[in-house]
């Protein structure tokens, strides 16, 4: 098979879709790779080592989607990438269609097989694809955070260790899946108060027992979130639908609540966001005010450290493409269940359900 693997072109993203290392698996494999020139460069791996690894270097992102059959990449296509997406191409990446209905539309129209990173799942409900970014994003989290809460930045003032004498910032985390476990994790090794909810109590058991003893635990609902956030600084939303669209947690009437400069840090941007005041933003310009409260709202926070997120990523990714490339999409889905939950548009049919809901579009799920 022939794999392409474009420069990504969402703003400020510097991460890339395939590490030398998993050339070199690929081409060992008997594949074709070829990646578009300069296209791993800002994660630290420059064309000369892609091409050691057996890959072709094109120069342009033109050539290297009209001759593969597979694109390999880490954010969906933006619309200049459209028109370049062809009936039967398979298209791997991080697509998060139910908050964009223009690439959802568009990719309806290319006939392409789309398979989506964020909708891989295992049958013990774990997302295998989702997990290395959610950790790089947990983490990033609570570091953004704590750089905001600056006054320089727009922030309270609070230094969220605190010192000794002077209470630490508290943070309060919305979702104990992988991101909310990694920023709690993150924010509590810096030393200040945690509080992480979810509805699920077993997970909330099972952290009570791992997370240092400065993260408190607590069931979600809209009574306790709103008890908790007159005495939070920094308040992480983590929470996750797979394939859907994340529901609101804080209205906009709650941020009267919180401390004029707190930050928000909505983490579930990607699927819409956690906040009703949320709206994406980018590392270019990566922060707004809603009356007097600090909202990061970044949708590809792990693109701000491309090296580790591009090496965690085609950690976990390269099973899943070299079992497409060795098979095809349509007998490596059929023998991998995980991975058939990652088809969610097909030649021009929507095959996954929560997408087709939020748009009122025909479901049509795939059969083999």
């Amino acid at each position: 098979m022939k794999i392409g693997i474009p420069k990504e072109l969402k703003n400020n993203e510097s991460r890339v879709g395939m590490t030398p290392a998993g050339v070199y698996e690929l081409t060992a494999h008997g594949h074709e790779v070829f990646v578009q020139q300069s296209a791993g460069e800002k994660s630290g791996f420059p064309d000369e080592s892609y091409r050691k690894a057996g890959a072709k270097v094109l120069p342009t992102i033109e050539e290297v989607y009209a001759i593969a059959d597979m694109i390999v990449k880490v954010k969906e296509p933006v619309a200049a990438e459209y028109p370049l997406i062809r009936q039967g191409q398979v298209v791997f990446t991080y697509f998060h269609f139910a908050c964009e209905r223009e690439l959802t539309e568009a990719m309806l129209r290319s006939g392409s097989v789309c398979i989506a990173y964020e909708t891989v799942q295992k049958a013990d409900h774990s997302l295998p694809l989702l997990i290395p970014m959610s950790e790089v994003a947990g983490r990033m989290a609570a570091l953004n955070g704590a750089y905001y809460l600056q006054t320089t930045k727009g922030g309270n003032g609070k230094l969220i260790s605190g010192v000794p004498g002077v209470s630490p910032a508290r943070v309060l985390v919305l979702g104990a899946g992988t991101v909310g476990e990694a920023a709690a994790r993150m924010a509590s090794g810096m030393g200040c108060e945690v509080v992480i909810t979810d509805i699920n109590l077993q997970r909330l058991h099972d952290l009570s027992i791992t997370l240092p003893k400065n993260v408190h635990t607590l069931y979600s609902s809209a009574y306790n979130i709103q008890h908790e956030l007159p005495h939070t600084d920094i308040v992480i939303g983590s929470v996750l639908v797979p394939g859907d669209k994340a529901p609101k947690l804080i209205s906009r009437d709650m941020l009267k609540l919180l401390q004029p400069g707190s930050v928000l840090v909505d983490v579930a941007i990607d699927q819409g966001g956690c906040f009703e005041t949320s709206h994406p933003t980018s590392h270019s310009e990566p922060t707004y005010m809603v009356d007097g409260i600090l909202h990061y709202c970044v949708a590809n926070i792990p693109g701000a450290v491309p090296h580790t997120s591009t090496i965690a990523l085609t950690n976990a990714t390269l099973r899943y493409v070299v079992a497409l490339a060795d098979k095809g999409w349509r007998k490596a889905c059929q023998t991998d269940a995980a991975l058939y939950q990652g088809l969610n548009i097909v030649e021009g049919k929507v095959t996954f359900k929560a997408v087709a809901d939020v748009f009122n579009l025909p479901y049509e799920a795939v059969t083999f």
